[in-house]
């Protein structure tokens, strides 16, 4: 399911490769593509024209356009630095969401970058 965060790039890859099944019937592929959405990109999806795509290709491109912000506001390593652990959430949910954060650092932090960095966001 895609929220309107993440990348759409990803989510469209992701969301073909489910759909192996359907072949090249592009009517399918796009009917079925609300589906895979929720939140902000299924408000956006659901105010659009339809008559606007003539085809995957179309569709695909224009949700690119729209989510492609994603991808450009990449995190960087000051905002990894100061993801700190939320008083009310338990230490191993904090690792995991610290853990997706830094893997959407731009550049990518090599695994020993990301440990240090995460030691130190432990410090108080």
């Amino acid at each position: 399911m895609f929220d309107g965060t993440g990348d759409p790039k990803v989510h469209l890859r992701t969301y073909c490769d489910k759909l192996v099944g359907v072949g090249r019937d592009e009517r399918i592929r796009m009917k079925m593509f609300m589906r895979s959405l929720t939140g902000d990109a299924l408000s956006w999806y659901i105010s659009q024209n339809p008559n606007k795509w003539v085809n995957w290709v179309s569709m695909a491109l224009n949700f690119m356009d729209r989510f492609r912000f994603n991808t450009e506001n990449a995190l960087d390593v000051f905002y990894i630095q100061n993801l700190k652990k939320k008083p009310t959430e338990i230490f191993c949910k904090y690792a995991t969401r610290w853990r997706s954060e830094a893997a959407k650092v731009r550049p990518a932090l090599e695994e020993e970058q990301m440990n240090k960095f995460f030691v130190r966001a432990q410090d108080p």
